[in-house]
């Protein structure tokens, strides 16, 4: 297939993007590189530098013709979100409505689209199960909940094909790509982080009412993330939207992650606690039955201990095995 993927230089759609070449596609890249890192674009890809927000730079790049697209690019920092919100609804809202409205004149069927949990907020049961109610408490959920809702009105107005996949947490690294946000405010990079140089790890929270009295996280290896992007391509139908959960169903605290990291690193890495963050839930795990299903996935890396082992060889040598 020709695949267009937008956001191909960040973490997970350039992933995505070396799994679809291993997997005989090919693949153009569309990135403004404002978060994204041209290095991590996979060697084979041919690679665009351009705005979704740019509606002429994106069609031209559309109607060279393409048979899907995956939709990775978006701003998605949540503390930076609840700072500005009009700048997030403008940008990821924005560039997702010129996406679609491109990708009807481009007559492409098929959009795979990277969403997220952060849908859900607060939720009311774990694990939490497509059918929670989405009540988003920042903006940078709130925002990928509109786009999955357009792209449901837009699949039954115009026939299309679309898959959102929700992510929980992605953790790890596939070859030479792997995570480098610029602040980093996932918890293994910063764990791992520490470790590199020998600091202490903030620990927000080590009073909840979980086993070790910290926070509660799925995580899903990266590379499996990516295996799901490749299923949902075939897995969807025209005219329907389809959502999917994507977790490993399991979940590990703070802690956890920590004496992992541990084990990993051969690293001390002190904690130290720090009062929880407002809005940060107890436990976050997906029900990730229906992608198990209906896609036929199954997360084969998503052991903590490989999660880290991966990001770590990332972190030190640039290359995960």
């Amino acid at each position: 297939m020709r695949l267009f993927v937008t956001g191909g230089a960040g973490y997970i759609g350039s992933v995505v993007a070396a799994k679809l070449l291993e997997a005989g596609h090919r693949v153009t890249v569309f990135d403004d590189l404002s978060t994204g890192h041209r290095e991590l674009v996979p060697r084979g890809a041919r690679f665009v530098q351009g705005d979704l927000l740019d509606r002429a730079a994106l069609w031209s790049a559309l109607s060279e013709g393409f048979d899907a697209i995956l939709h990775f690019a978006a701003k998605s920092l949540v503390g930076e979100s609840a700072e500005k919100p009009i700048f997030y609804f403008g940008t990821n809202i924005g560039g997702a409505v010129h996406l679609l409205d491109a990708m009807r004149e481009a007559s492409i069927a098929t959009i795979v689209f990277s969403s997220t949990a952060a849908v859900y907020g607060e939720p009311e049961s774990v694990p939490i199960p497509e059918e929670a109610a989405a009540r988003p408490g920042n903006p940078y959920g709130a925002s990928k909940l509109a786009i999955d809702q357009l792209l449901g009105f837009a699949a039954r107005a115009h026939g299309s094909t679309a898959v959102s996949l929700r992510y929980f947490n992605v953790g790890g690294a596939y070859g030479a790509q792997g995570e480098r946000h610029m602040p980093e405010t996932h918890l293994i990079p910063r764990v791992l982080l520490a470790a590199s140089r020998d600091e202490a790890i903030d620990v927000y929270g080590t009073d909840y009412e979980t086993p070790d009295g910290t926070a509660i996280r799925d995580y899903v290896h990266v590379a499996d993330l990516a295996d799901a992007h490749l299923l949902a391509l075939e897995g969807g139908k025209p005219g329907e939207h389809r959502i999917y959960n994507l977790g490993n169903g399991e979940g590990f605290s703070v802690r956890e992650v920590l004496a992992v990291a541990r084990r990993v690193t051969k690293k001390p890495i002190p904690e130290n606690p720090r009062p929880r963050r407002a809005g940060d839930p107890a436990r976050l795990v997906a029900a990730s039955e229906k992608a198990r299903r209906e896609l036929g996935w199954r997360p084969r890396r998503s052991e903590l201990e490989r999660i880290v082992r991966d990001a770590w060889a990332f972190m030190t040598n640039g290359v995960a095995r």
